[in-house]
């Protein structure tokens, strides 16, 4: 006999036989062939039905208890659900299997393909699951690529070709680090100004530099970073110390890590050295650093008074408030020209990327977070006022006002 291929299985019809006596399968598949024959006419013969494939095999589960039996039987059909009822609905005539007397119930008509579709849909939850765990979103792949873009940036300084990053001459400030991979992470997380020692010697460019503009050492946080601070104390003009974590190195920082470091950075008259005062055949304590409150020095009460000329009218502040409360949940920020017109709305993350392209720029409102490499670049573009969420500055920057949100 022919039989229905799985894929073209439509319902399934699902009946309980209880007989007053012991029987086996073939005698109740027997008999439902025997007892419906003729019954519903030629087109529902279920022997023909069966050989073209519109029935499929019948199959049945018995099991016999104290002289009766009971089985479970269940017919396949590729029918439309009309006919399928109707054979179904024939199964309830049969009265006898073989000598013994018997009734039969249908219990359901199930269509197969709803519990397909159920599968289907829990299986592709399954999927999309497990498919979103391993995919990033957009923003860690546009995070990614920038970074990357960013380490590209890695250029030669001075006669020593000296790693360093693209800013070191537009800059006021710079930031020396021991070696080239330190640089290349810096330049991951948006910080330009770096400069690497590329060695035990302490070049000439890095004491050159040092002697014009703002410098901030930047080393690894074990003995290592000591030995450098003590080096460079006699032959660089040092102005801060920043340090990595205890143990571990500036080049496998995150850009949280980085920023704190460099937002915790002492001057460098405010940092001492303990001395070892024991020889030791292997290291048993590493240097530590102390700070004490001194009063600021003059550079930095000199950005402080130059900040604050940078001076903003009561109207002004009401129009850079009103800009802010528009801002308000949108990560966006505008671009304003001398009169506090908008010259263009951007998203925060475009904000270095557009501050590099206008030349006209005065001010700018933005929904976020202000760094001080942001706020110094903007500076260098001629804006003169910041109005921003919130800022991770400490202290003031020379030649621009930075204002909060919550300070208007």
């Amino acid at each position: 006999m022919g039989k229905v291929s799985p894929v073209s299985i439509k319902y399934m019809v699902n009946a309980t036989a209880r007989l007053d006596g012991v029987v086996e399968k073939p005698d109740i598949i027997g008999a439902i062939f025997g007892q419906t024959e003729g019954l519903l006419g030629k087109d529902l013969e279920l022997r023909e039905l069966q050989k073209s494939g519109r029935i499929g095999r019948i199959d049945v589960n018995s099991e016999t208890k104290k002289g009766k039996t009971t089985a479970e039987v269940t017919i396949p059909s590729a029918m439309g659900k009309s006919e399928t009822a109707i054979i179904a609905a024939a199964l309830e005539t049969i009265e006898r299997v073989g000598p013994c007397s018997a009734k039969i119930k249908v219990n359901s008509v199930e269509d197969v393909r709803v519990s397909k579709r159920k599968f289907i849909v829990n299986r592709a939850k399954e999927l999309l699951s497990n498919l979103s765990k391993t995919l990033p979103d957009s923003q860690e792949v546009i995070t990614e690529v920038t970074q990357d873009v960013r380490a590209s940036e890695l250029t030669e300084y001075g006669k020593e070709r000296l790693a360093a990053g693209p800013y070191i001459d537009e800059s006021e400030e710079i930031i020396i680090v021991e070696g080239r991979a330190d640089v290349i992470n810096m330049l991951r997380y948006g910080i330009r100004n770096v400069i690497a020692l590329n060695g035990d010697n302490v070049p000439e460019t890095i004491k050159d530099l040092s002697k014009k503009k703002v410098t901030t050492l930047f080393v690894d946080g074990d003995r290592g970073g000591d030995l450098i601070i003590k080096k460079l104390s006699g032959a660089v003009d040092i102005d801060y110390v920043a340090k990595a974590p205890k143990g571990k190195e500036v080049e496998e920082l995150t850009m949280k890590e980085i920023y704190g470091c460099l937002r915790g950075k002492i001057g460098k008259s405010d940092t001492v050295i303990e001395e070892e005062t024991e020889p030791r055949e292997e290291p048993r304590y590493e240097k530590t650093y102390k700070t004490r409150r001194t009063p600021p020095s003059r550079s930095s009460k000199r950005e402080v008074e130059e900040s604050r000329s940078v001076q903003i009218t009561d109207s002004d502040l009401k129009t850079l408030k009103q800009y802010s409360e528009e801002l308000i949940g949108s990560r966006g920020a505008f671009i304003l020209d001398e009169e506090l017109n908008i010259l263009g709305k951007v998203p925060a993350k475009e904000l270095e990327k557009t501050i590099e392209q206008v030349s006209e720029a005065h001010a700018i409102v933005v929904d976020d977070e202000i760094d001080y490499n942001l706020a110094r670049l903007a500076r260098n573009k001629g804006v003169k006022e910041i109005v921003a969420k919130s800022s991770r500055i400490k202290s003031a920057v020379k030649g621009i006002k930075i204002l909060t949100s919550d300070a208007l």
